[in-house]
């Protein structure tokens, strides 16, 4: 199996199943995830092959949070 790893073509995560959030426009403006080994990669919808970033699920977690408690909301004011 080859190493996962931060910047590999997104198409290279192996058994990657993508989803987008089920609020994500039908025009490809969309963040992408799938669940890796101890992680999960996210992609763009608009460039499925490019790169994928992969983050441990204490990383995403950790964000996650922050953008419930509305922390990154003056980020799209």
């Amino acid at each position: 199996m080859p190493n996962i790893q931060n910047g590999m073509p997104a198409k290279q995560v192996p058994n990657a199943t993508w989803r987008k959030s089920r609020h994500s426009g039908a025009v490809g403006n969309c963040v992408e995830l799938a669940p890796v080994d101890g992680g999960v990669a996210v992609r763009n919808s608009r460039f499925p092959e490019g790169p994928a970033l992969v983050y441990s699920r204490d990383e995403l977690a950790a964000f996650l949070h922050g953008a419930k408690d509305g922390e990154f909301d003056d980020l799209i004011a």
